[in-house]
């Protein structure tokens, strides 16, 4: 009995062992990550980064309180039309800028278009070999049904020539028949 509960205390010290190591294994593992993590991020705390950090976010920080102190000014030039301080447009015009426009707007899309075209042009020579390649298929096509349409043909001369055949035979019979 003394010698079982020795081995029990023996195994119960084992387990302690491997218990303290596993912890220390794992102590030096979550060591080893927060070194990792800090050598990752050594260069976003540096001071000399963070400098500059600083300096941008006070650049922002002035001009937003900048902003801020002209608000009144701003919206009031945000809610007058600009056309008006840039093109002072006599009424006697107006009628002419509107037909401007109108052509400008045409233009534009007419400008659009060409310019799409102009894009295509490249892949004309793929266009062409596809066209060439339907072409060449919508020919053998062709070819293949006019030889399916002389077989139909010759099949109907023959289909005639047995019924006309047949209705001759039978005519002779009934007439063989009767007499």
């Amino acid at each position: 009995m003394a010698c079982e509960e020795f081995e029990c205390f023996v195994r119960f010290s084992e387990r302690e062992k491997t218990a303290k190591i596993q912890a220390e294994i794992n102590e030096k593992k979550l060591e080893t990550e927060l070194l990792q993590l800090e050598l990752e991020t050594a260069d976003i705390v540096h001071p000399f980064y963070l400098s500059k950090k600083y300096q941008i976010l006070q650049d922002v920080n002035r001009h937003l309180e900048a902003v801020l102190k002209e608000k009144r000014r701003l919206r009031q030039r945000l809610i007058k039309p600009i056309c008006q301080e840039m093109l002072p447009i006599k009424a006697d015009f107006h009628k002419y800028v509107v037909e401007l426009l109108t052509e400008a707007v045409t233009f534009i899309e007419k400008l659009e278009n060409h310019l799409q075209t102009v894009k295509t042009i490249p892949q004309v020579p793929t266009f062409m070999k596809n066209l060439d390649i339907a072409l060449t298929k919508t020919e053998v096509l062709v070819t293949d049904l006019e030889e399916l349409t002389e077989q139909i043909l010759q099949w109907r001369d023959v289909q005639k020539e047995v019924y006309s055949d047949s209705i001759c035979n039978t005519a002779e019979l009934d007439l063989g028949l009767s007499t």
